[in-house]
């Protein structure tokens, strides 16, 4: 069987960059002028270039390494059953007891923010637990940026009677057909196209019907867009072709993206929607869609080929920080929201705000987790590990 079994470190420290990624970019959230749950005084349009760039990848590449965790760990379990019981309930777990007791602090400040409550927040707690889908602007109870952890559960259950038979498809034909695709020069080009696929039918087709909710129902373009993903890591976890190709692709990937990012440079310079040539318009929408079509695979490619060359090893930190950083990501974004709506009120210049949010978002959850979360074995599955520490 030409595929891969021994574990992937590359992946593990990926995984980690990539809530790392998240955590900052929540953290500029409270600062741009998009809708956040709160809002610095400071906010305004200085970091959304920064912000553009991680936007068309970003959870499109963490759904990818679930996909490819996910095959790790079913093809290693026995039972297929209890390993989709086990998934489920080590997901669940989280989601039921962030909803109730990580984000109320989310809402209740955002509210208040908003105006809409004046009352303090164990006044309010009660009126949270209780729901409302008409008395806020918001529904409540509500999962704010643990939604992710809801579609990841549901995808896996969704997925999970499949999970033996297209492991098996790809240890057979599947591993014969991708050493066809992607041998020779033409395996650049076919990996190109292959991963560009799901994101061009999400931006040309689905995006402009369906906004993106982060409320499961409803949510059309995501889930199109997040589950093909998801599958594809899943398929690729141990194909030989797919990650021989990922290594020699990483050149030719890293000047794409440079010519991308240039390019869009010069667009932003020049503005085709305020030009009133309707034929330079319709040139930008399709220049514009393309683009960031092929920059979000070809991110994806990048992460993956540095990682496999220069990360693809076992370490004392990685070993603890792969099991830290699913509880930094359930409690980062209520660290920076709590942290934020105080610091912001306080007349502190935008660099000083800013360098104090993220100091308490980091503190928050390196402390948070090193004393209270991962030394608790009835606190653990709460935030999604195993009741036992794993050992750094």
């Amino acid at each position: 069987m030409d595929i891969l079994q021994t574990r992937r470190y590359d992946l593990d420290w990926l995984r980690i960059l990539a809530f790392g990624l998240l955590i900052f970019y929540h953290i500029g959230m409270f600062y741009v002028s998009w809708d956040f749950h709160v809002k610095s005084v400071h906010a305004g349009p200085f970091a959304e270039p920064l912000m553009k760039l991680l936007n068309p990848w970003r959870l499109s590449l963490l759904f990818f390494i679930s996909g490819v965790a996910i095959r790790f760990a079913s093809d290693k379990h026995p039972n297929i059953i209890r390993f989709t019981w086990q998934r489920t309930l080590h997901l669940f777990i989280p989601i039921v007891f962030g909803i109730h007791i990580i984000v109320a602090p989310q809402a209740y400040l955002q509210l208040l923010e908003n105006g809409e409550i004046t009352q303090g927040f164990w006044q309010f707690y009660p009126d949270y637990l209780k729901g409302s889908t008409s008395k806020y602007s918001i529904i409540l109870p509500t999962w704010n940026h643990l939604w992710y952890v809801v579609y990841l559960m549901i995808y896996t259950l969704l997925v999970a009677p499949f999970f033996r038979p297209l492991s098996k498809f790809m240890c057979g034909k599947g591993a014969r057909l991708t050493q066809k695709l992607f041998a020779g020069k033409r395996g650049v080009l076919t990996l190109t196209v292959l991963g560009t696929l799901p994101f061009m039918i999400y931006r040309f087709w689905l995006k402009p019907i369906y906004p993106s909710t982060h409320a499961f129902v409803g949510d059309w373009a995501n889930h199109q867009l997040y589950i093909m993903i998801f599958l594809l890591g899943f398929l690729l976890a141990k194909d030989k072709a797919f990650w021989n190709v990922v290594k020699r692709a990483l050149k030719p990937t890293l000047w794409a993206i440079f010519f991308i990012v240039m390019t869009a440079i010069l667009v932003w310079n020049f503005d085709f929607k305020h030009s009133g040539n309707t034929s330079l318009q319709l040139v930008e929408f399709f220049e514009e869609r393309t683009r960031k079509t092929l920059y979000a695979w070809l991110c994806i490619l990048a992460f993956l080929g540095l990682a496999q060359k220069y990360l693809n090893r076992p370490s004392r930190a990685l070993t603890y920080m792969t099991e830290a950083i699913f509880p930094w990501y359930i409690l980062h974004q209520t660290i920076i929201i709590m942290a934020g709506y105080s610091l912001t009120r306080q007349g502190l210049s935008v660099g000083v705000e800013f360098i104090l949010v993220t100091l308490a978002t980091i503190a928050g959850c390196a402390i948070g987790n090193e004393f209270l979360i991962r030394r608790w074995t009835w606190i653990r599955p709460l935030f999604g590990l195993k009741r036992n520490a794993l050992k750094p």
